[in-house]
């Protein structure tokens, strides 16, 4: 996909997020967690992750009923080839039990720091 449509397709997602994905970027948005900027929908190589923080190198990724686990093993293998650390969780987990998603994002947040 060149770099032209990526971006279009990537404003795209930001404008139609899912519900889940509304939730947890409610919560990220504005360094309100561990001081970390999240971006969202972020073209990462030919994909569009649905949420990175840069400057610890972590992207977090929500499935739907709409992902299978070899489409997305295979996306995983490539975010992580530029760098990045994947963690996901599955949307209902995002509506059903934010303060945990949120817990184990602060997690990895402290072990790229070090801390």
């Amino acid at each position: 996909m060149g770099e032209k449509r990526l971006t279009q397709r990537a404003r795209r997602l930001r404008r139609d997020m899912t519900e889940a994905e509304r939730k947890l970027w409610a919560r990220l948005r504005g360094r309100q967690l561990a001081n970390t900027k999240f971006v969202k929908q972020f073209p990462i190589g030919p994909y569009v992750a649905d949420f990175a923080a840069r400057s610890v190198r972590l992207v977090v990724e929500l499935d739907g009923g709409q992902h299978n686990e070899v489409k997305d093993a295979a996306r995983t293998k490539l975010i992580e080839e530029h760098g990045y650390r994947v963690i996901r969780f599955w949307n209902n987990d995002v509506m059903g039990n934010i303060e945990g998603v949120l817990e184990t994002i602060v997690n990895e947040i402290r072990i790229a720091r070090g801390q």
